[in-house]
């Protein structure tokens, strides 16, 4: 029996002693209040069996019996027989007149109700609790704000949310046990924790399945490297699916009970995992982390001091030396004096979904969304709603980068056996859906001489804020890549390595017309005399030749580039279309060039170092017959002299 149930069963002792003691039971049969009696005397020698046993014979000599049916109930919870306690209690009560001195009944009828959905008897025997009890004590607290569930519930129930989830197909659910489902950004690879069964031995491990023309993969384990005798589970993996975060129990390494540890995937091998540390892992448990869509934010559970409740959410972040910040907590907002955990960041990053039983809901744990202000605060969480959310406990949700489905897991109840957890997806109710749609750019970093791949650190801007927001690396087996792109955003893509110049893409989201995956293979070319690369995110008013403050990000790159290769002169070239006089492009582009070349000087970037020249419309890279070619040609370059 666990601490609860001690409890619990001292509880019972000290109700039945007490109900033993009245003056006068509600049954006028001599033989039943001789058999309640004698149940009491079982109670106190802990031969449970006996004492059920005995309470049924008093229940047959007097049906109306209220005690016994209230005894009986108290007896069933402690054994863990929700069914027979849920029954004798409902039974007892509507025996029994109202009276103060079944308070603690009230209260343990009605927090069972609650737990199996069963709202108006719930909410009765809450509120007879508090017409029976002290109204400021912790056990009143609760039932107020179960109260409060349940009105939410009885309003969620009549207005459900268009949800249709499909259970998956083979391959899947075959395991006892599958939850914690998570998808990298493109959708190719499906990562989830598993177990063959629900006894101790059968501890988590993570599984993966691969997208084929023919359908999903058999799931297989991980790694070998990640998947040892220890307890391994609800892993989270990085949009480009090449960092693996996850939480495991009792290592030698640990500093508390469960801790986060970290692999990373090069080729198709997985490293060997990593305890994050003693700054983000605490003393007790930290578990079920989530990865932002460039692996370098992580969102997780934890117990520990310095926060709202008993589990709440917390976020790290990965600092320019590789080591990950002091953990922050999310805040009163998200945070309750209850339980909060399962946090799942969308691709875009500004919506968070998240586990509660301290938010108002329908009973028991319920999944939430919520959403950043323009400082970066979270705001109210939303309630997921029905039939998502439901009596029971949901625990994690995870919704693909386009916004258009989801996955999360679902416990199936069993009569003839043991429960099962299986998962699900569904088409995400643009009610759920994260306040941006996000697609990815991905493709293959190469030498562009030896056209191998290479591993190259790519980086992704917002050009608006000139803020990095994220950054990845490409495999070095591979040369592949995967970022995120979030709608509303104007991005600046860099590409870069030791030896190599520096690439610079662009890529404007602010106005879109469509939002599909972008695919877009990269090719560094070695710095030697000649290499030459177009500077896609400078920008200049129409027919002017001051630099707008949008330009800084690359400006920057540039001095940044320049500053890590002394050695390197350049030229800055401008170039326009044919629109116009030749004479005055030609001017146009020299100032413009010239532009680019006092920033940098006045930056730290000696004058000696660099060159600027203007061509004009001579020198077009495409024929200028549309404005898209057109826009092309107006270009600055770059060129290693």
């Amino acid at each position: 029996m666990g601490k609860s149930g001690i409890l619990l069963f001292f509880f019972l002792l000290f109700s039945g002693l007490a109900f033993g003691q009245q003056k006068q039971l509600s049954t006028s049969s001599k033989k039943a209040a001789e058999l309640y009696n004698k149940a009491d005397e079982y109670v106190r020698a802990r031969n449970f069996p006996k004492a059920i046993e005995t309470l049924n014979d008093a229940k047959k000599k007097d049906t109306a019996f209220g005690e016994a049916y209230l005894k009986l109930a108290g007896m069933y919870k402690v054994l863990g027989d929700r069914k027979q306690s849920y029954e004798n209690y409902k039974s007892g009560l509507r025996l029994i007149a109202f009276t103060p001195a079944l308070m603690q009944e009230y209260y343990a009828f009605a927090d069972l109700s609650l737990s199996l959905g069963q709202y108006g008897l719930a909410k009765t025997n809450f509120e007879k609790f508090l017409q029976a009890s002290a109204k400021s004590t912790k056990a009143a607290n609760y039932a107020q704000a179960q109260l409060k569930n349940i009105a939410f519930a009885e309003t969620a129930m009549r207005n459900p949310v268009s949800f249709a989830p499909q259970r998956l197909t083979a391959p899947f659910n075959t395991f006892a046990l599958q939850y914690f489902p998570a998808l990298t950004a493109n959708q190719q690879h499906i990562l989830f924790t598993a177990r063959m069964g629900n006894k101790p031995e059968n501890d988590e491990n993570l599984f993966v399945s691969a997208r084929r023309e023919e359908g999903w993969t058999e799931p297989v384990s991980i790694s070998p490297n990640i998947n040892t005798r220890y307890n391994e589970g609800t892993g989270s993996i990085s949009g480009d699916g090449k960092t693996l975060v996850f939480a495991s129990c009792d290592r030698p390494d640990s500093f508390g009970n469960c801790d986060l540890y970290i692999s990373y995937r090069t080729g198709e091998k997985w490293s060997k995992p990593v305890n994050l540390g003693e700054t983000v892992n605490g003393k007790g448990w930290d578990s079920q982390p989530c990865l932002s869509a460039d692996g370098r934010t992580m969102y997780f559970s934890s117990i520990r001091a310095g926060g709202q409740g008993r589990e709440d959410i917390w976020v790290t972040t990965l600092q320019e030396d590789d080591t990950w910040s002091k953990p922050e907590n999310l805040g009163p907002n998200v945070n309750t004096t209850g339980n909060e955990n399962s946090p799942f960041i969308h691709s875009s990053g500004s919506t968070l979904y998240f586990a509660s039983d301290g938010q108002v809901g329908l009973g028991g744990t319920d999944i939430f969304k919520v959403t950043t202000d323009a400082t970066g605060k979270w705001l109210q969480p939303e309630n997921l709603g029905y039939p998502l959310n439901t009596y029971e406990n949901e625990n994690s949700i995870f919704i693909t980068t386009d916004n258009k489905t989801g996955y999360y897991s679902r416990q199936q109840t069993n009569q003839q056996g043991p429960n099962t957890i299986e998962l699900y997806q569904f088409e995400v109710p643009a009610a759920w859906k994260s306040r941006e749609e996000s697609t990815f750019a991905q493709g293959r970093v190469f030498d562009a001489k030896t056209k191998k791949p290479l591993g190259a650190t790519v980086q992704l801007y917002d050009v608006s804020a000139d803020k990095l927001v994220q950054q990845v690396k490409s495999d070095a087996v591979s040369g592949d890549y995967t970022t995120v792109l979030t709608e509303g955003k104007q991005y600046a893509l860099y590409v870069s390595a030791p030896k190599y110049l520096l690439k610079s893409l662009s890529f404007d989201y602010l106005t879109r017309k469509d939002f599909n995956p972008v695919t877009l293979d990269v090719y560094l070319e070695p710095i030697t005399s000649g290499a030459a690369i177009v500077l896609n995110n400078l920008f200049f008013p129409t027919g002017k030749f001051n630099l707008e403050s949008k330009s800084k990000t690359e400006l920057n790159k540039l001095i940044q580039f320049l500053s890590l290769n002394k050695q390197v002169k350049i030229e800055i070239s401008g170039h326009t279309d044919d629109v116009g006089e030749q004479a005055a492009n030609v001017t146009l582009s020299k100032k413009r060039a010239q532009s680019v070349l006092e920033y940098l000087n006045q930056h730290g970037i000696a004058r000696d170092r660099i060159v600027a020249a203007g061509y004009g419309e001579s020198k077009p890279v495409t024929k200028n017959d549309s404005e898209e070619n057109r826009q092309l040609n107006r270009r600055i370059e770059l060129k290693i002299i």
